[in-house]
């Protein structure tokens, strides 16, 4: 992938994405608040395992080239791994809505910069270490555990986020060896399979506009990481990761406008603090590098 550098383009790709994945997301929980949540996200995959087979297929070598790895174990279990963490995603947006969970979701990048240490070797400093505990307390300020009768589903887009940030760093740590098509192939096939494995025996009739509901998520999925593909193409990741926030922007206005929620003060301030701490951790890994 030859890299661009055309700042203002990739973060307007990225932008899109965010727009993309936020669509994504409501009708992701319109689905699952109606059928199996594995039978969707099977569906969900195929699609995605289809659209990276092509890109494949496509590319220098062929699928041969993409497949090719020596850490076939790895390779595997990050692709499971994301599936499962796309299936506690879309339960908590059923059973807690898309702002809440979204809140608490958005710390995954400070858990990555907290695991980059015992996962991969990296050194953490005091500094991210402070934005991770400031992180940490807007999680606790969106959760509210000593308030009134503490809700056990809160606990789930936490869970979420932490399988997220395992991916992420399992798949930086396969790019030592594979290169990001290999990665990126066996992220959509393990998936794939892993998911018919489980939702084969959660199928359910669909009605006919749902099915149509269906295919938009699908092609959402395939838009949302094409645009990202190009978004890095044009531009390097920490000139555009920091704009990956708008999600929780789309995502708030869905919930609001679509959905009915209600956007909590305590989620406002926790969510400030956590996309802070964020923010300031991305600042950080840029400079260094």
């Amino acid at each position: 992938m030859t890299q661009q550098n055309n700042s203002r383009a990739g973060i307007l790709l990225m932008i899109a994405a965010t727009v993309v994945f936020a669509l994504q997301d409501g009708i992701s929980r319109h689905l699952a608040g109606t059928y199996n949540t594995y039978m969707v996200v099977m569906i969900r995959y195929w699609f995605f395992a289809a659209f990276v087979i092509a890109l494949a297929a496509r590319a220098p070598g062929g699928l041969r080239a993409a497949a090719q790895t020596s850490q076939i174990g790895l390779q595997v279990f990050r692709g499971v791994l994301l599936a499962a963490e796309i299936c506690v995603a879309v339960f908590a947006f059923t059973v807690l809505g898309l702002i809440d969970t979204m809140a608490v979701f958005i710390c995954y990048p400070l858990l990555v910069a907290a695991l980059s240490g015992p996962v991969l070797g990296e050194t953490v400093g005091w500094r991210r270490w402070s934005a991770i505990g400031v992180g940490c307390a807007g999680v606790l300020i969106i959760l509210q555990p000593g308030v009134g009768v503490f809700n056990p589903w809160a606990i789930v887009p936490l869970i979420s986020a932490l399988m997220f940030a395992l991916y992420g760093l399992l798949t930086r740590y396969a790019a030592r060896k594979d290169s990001a098509a290999t990665s990126f192939f066996w992220t959509g096939v393990s998936g794939a399979v892993a998911m018919t494995l489980v939702g084969m025996w959660y199928w359910e009739p669909m009605a006919s506009s749902d099915w149509i509901w269906m295919a938009v998520l699908s092609v959402c999925g395939v838009l949302g990481h094409w645009l990202l593909i190009k978004c890095y193409e044009m531009a390097e990741a920490s000139a555009v990761q920091p704009f990956a926030y708008f999600h929780l922007v789309w995502t708030s206005i869905l919930g609001i406008s679509i959905f009915g929620e209600s956007l909590r003060p305590a989620v406002v301030v926790g969510a400030a603090l956590v996309v802070s701490a964020g923010l300031f951790t991305l600042w950080r890994e840029r400079r260094q590098s």
